[in-house]
């Protein structure tokens, strides 16, 4: 079972997308978290095109309130964040329920919410930048971490 925590993504088209590829990728539920946009919002629903209304999801100013709830229920709290411990997404193999974790589209994933994340997973990258669009490397991960899923 995959969930997903979307914290302070800015971009309302990001979260959108998210919704989209969350309902494709077959996620439980999605957790908005901080400044992260919620449905109902005409900016959102021209990129999810109906997944807002279908995938789940419960909006949660706390994140750190949210993951804390998740964890007491015994889902993995795993961010997908560039930091020393990260592990190649690829290489990453889910053992029981999973949440997760995406952060702001410019400064990633903060700190202490990090610290409560029990995995870091990270997308190698070959080009100049660090990093994708979060919705994009959403997109990626969720999908990679969907086949044990299927």
């Amino acid at each position: 079972m995959i969930y997903a925590l979307l914290h302070n993504i800015r971009s309302l088209h990001n979260v959108g997308s998210m919704f989209r590829t969350a309902d494709g990728a077959g996620v439980e539920k999605l957790f908005l978290c901080g400044e992260t946009g919620v449905p109902p919002r005409p900016e959102i629903a021209r990129t999810a095109l109906g997944a807002e209304e279908s995938v789940p999801w419960e909006y949660w100013m706390d994140a750190k309130e949210c993951i804390q709830k998740l964890k007491g229920e015994g889902i993995r709290i795993v961010a997908l964040e560039i930091a020393s411990k990260s592990v190649d997404y690829r290489k990453f193999k889910i053992e029981g329920p999973i949440c997760l974790v995406v952060g702001n589209e410019v400064g990633g994933i903060p700190s202490d919410i990090l610290r409560l994340c029990n995995r870091a997973l990270r997308i190698p990258m070959r080009g100049k930048k660090e990093s994708l669009n979060v919705s994009v490397a959403f997109g990626v991960a969720v999908y990679e971490l969907s086949k044990s899923n299927i």
